[in-house]
C-alpha cells in the first residue's frame, strides 16, 4: 500500500496544489488572477509562490504594467513533472 509520504510535501499543501493546478492549465498567470482564483490573501500567496519558485516548480517574473508592479507566474518543466508525479502517486494511493 502506498503511503502519504510518497506524495510531494511541497505540493500537498492546499494552496500550492491549487496554484500548480491553475498554472497547468494556462501559459502564465498574473498574481492578481491567481489570488482571485485561489481565494488566498496576498501575503499567503506570496509566501507559497516563493516556496514553489525556490523549488524550481514555477518561474516568477516581476515587471511593471504602466507604473504598477506586475508579477507573472509560469509553471516550469520541473514543475510539470512534479505535478504529474504527484497526481500519479495520489491515484496509486487511491487505487489501493
Amino acid at each position: 500500500m502506498k503511503a502519504f509520504n510518497d506524495l510531494d510535501p511541497l505540493l500537498h499543501s492546499q494552496l500550492r496544489l491549487a496554484v500548480m493546478s491553475l498554472l497547468m492549465s494556462v501559459k502564465s498567470a498574473e498574481f492578481v488572477y491567481i489570488k482571485e482564483k485561489t481565494g488566498s490573501t496576498a501575503g499567503n500567496l506570496s509566501v507559497q509562490l516563493d516556496k514553489l519558485s525556490t523549488a524550481g516548480y514555477i518561474e516568477v517574473t516581476k515587471s511593471f504594467k504602466g507604473k504598477k508592479p506586475l508579477t507573472t507566474c509560469k509553471i516550469s518543466k520541473k514543475g510539470i513533472e512534479a505535478f504529474e508525479n504527484y497526481v500519479t502517486s495520489l491515484q496509486k494511493y487511491l487505487d489501493t
